[in-house]
């Protein structure tokens, strides 16, 4: 009942007058002053001068059944600056295994004043593995032992308690002089951030994450055989955009679908295409999900190489709802504005893949193989585990054993010490 109610009762003639009548008029009065305080409380928390844009790339590998399988992300330590903080050091990663690799997520800020924000973000059945600037709070803590049974059980986050937004003037971010991708997504008009440490304030244009988790993707790709993928939503939400990619050489060739609800058979791409074309279809794809066209722009440059290298994938717009559920991000006072656009990478065995593998071991084709890159070790064991013959199953492991050897070597130069 509001007061309105409760005059129109009274003149009616069903409330009583007197005492009764003034303690009944100070509760609704003191009712209206609640609701209006705390619709104005509402109204606070919600800053209508700030927008918040974030993107981000969600990376797995479809397996011979056709759902994702664990893989190790045998990435080189140096694929960051320096400066970039890391969960257990720069090699951690080797040995920690998951379904769903969330690679660079940034998140942008655009204020119309100086305020100050504080962000938080928790990754379903995983850990944050590496995080610029430094961190007001890492869950779960470095000195975790059982990092397996953690990533099966609970939601590894990281946040930033006060994060300084300035609506204008110069900033100074680091930077190395060793080539990185993680530069260009700097390359956009949203507002400098600051953010105080012990060790002094730390400058950057935006919160920087990664992660990995046990979770599935959002989708499954059985290959067919012929080459033909068989793709399965299991999102809950419509895909907007999925595109079916082979690269072999210098040819190129992708088919694509629009607003998948349920599934599809994709017949294999003809190696024809045009990758300028590609880009460009696809960056109008970035901005129809909600990106700005220089976010778009600054996504592309980061991942172009990775995406559209040598092999065969499916690369699609994850539904918004799919990232808000397995990536929850609160950011306090809430932004008037709020875009979360992801893609996802699922990397494919097909037979075409297959034979350009097994002819470059034959023939010690080491530059074809590393065309394959971090990839290559898992297309290895899902070859190991589609193939009836012992003999050739023999090779493959023998390749294998030399890949986890070299990256072994490879990441023991690089360790910090002891963790």
């Amino acid at each position: 009942m509001n007061p309105l109610s409760y005059s129109r009762m009274l003149s009616l003639g069903h409330m009583p007058a007197g005492p009764s009548l003034r303690r009944a008029c100070v509760f609704f009065t003191m009712l209206a002053l609640c609701i209006a305080l705390a619709g104005h409380a509402q109204k606070q928390d919600t800053d209508p001068g700030l927008i918040a844009h974030e993107w981000g790339t969600f990376t797995s590998i479809a397996g011979d059944a056709g759902h994702a399988v664990e893989w190790f992300p045998l990435n080189s330590p140096t694929d960051l600056p320096s400066f970039v903080e890391h969960f257990r050091g720069t090699n951690f990663k080797i040995g920690l295994g998951g379904t769903l690799r969330m690679e660079t997520p940034v998140l942008y800020f655009y204020s119309t004043h100086d305020t100050t924000v504080s962000v938080r973000v928790s990754f379903f059945h995983g850990l944050i593995t590496e995080w610029y600037p430094h961190a007001s709070k890492i869950e779960p803590s470095a000195s975790l032992n059982n990092v397996a049974l953690f990533q099966q059980k609970s939601s590894g986050t990281v946040a930033w308690n006060a994060v300084g937004i300035r609506a204008t003037g110069e900033a100074v971010y680091p930077r190395e002089s060793q080539a990185s991708h993680y530069y260009s997504a700097r390359e956009t008009s949203a507002s400098p951030l600051r953010v105080a440490t012990n060790n002094g304030e730390q400058q950057e244009k935006f919160p920087f994450y990664r992660g990995i988790s046990a979770a599935p993707p959002p989708l499954s790709a059985l290959v067919l055989p012929g080459g033909h993928i068989e793709v399965l939503n299991q999102a809950g939400g419509e895909i907007p955009k999925l595109i079916l990619f082979d690269r072999r050489g210098e040819k190129i060739g992708y088919r694509e679908i629009i607003d998948l609800r349920e599934g599809a058979v994709l017949d294999p791409p003809t190696l024809g295409a045009s990758l300028d074309s590609l880009l460009a279809n696809f960056a109008s794809s970035l901005t129809s999900a909600g990106l700005y066209p220089e976010e778009a722009h600054a996504m592309l440059e980061s991942w172009k190489d990775s995406w559209f290298e040598e092999g065969s994938r499916l690369i699609y717009i994850v539904p918004r709802a799919f990232v808000d559920r397995i990536l929850p991000l609160t950011i306090e006072p809430q932004p008037a504005g709020m875009q979360r656009v992801f893609v996802g990478r699922m990397e494919l065995v097909t037979p075409a893949t297959q034979r350009a593998i097994e002819t470059a071991l034959a023939s010690q084709d080491d530059a074809t193989l590393a065309k394959y890159g971090r990839f290559l070790a898992p297309i290895l064991e899902t070859m190991i585990r589609k193939d009836p013959d012992p003999a050739r199953t023999t090779e493959l492991r023998q390749a294998l054993g030399k890949i986890y050897g070299s990256y072994m070597v490879q990441n023991a130069a690089h360790r910090p010490g002891p963790f």
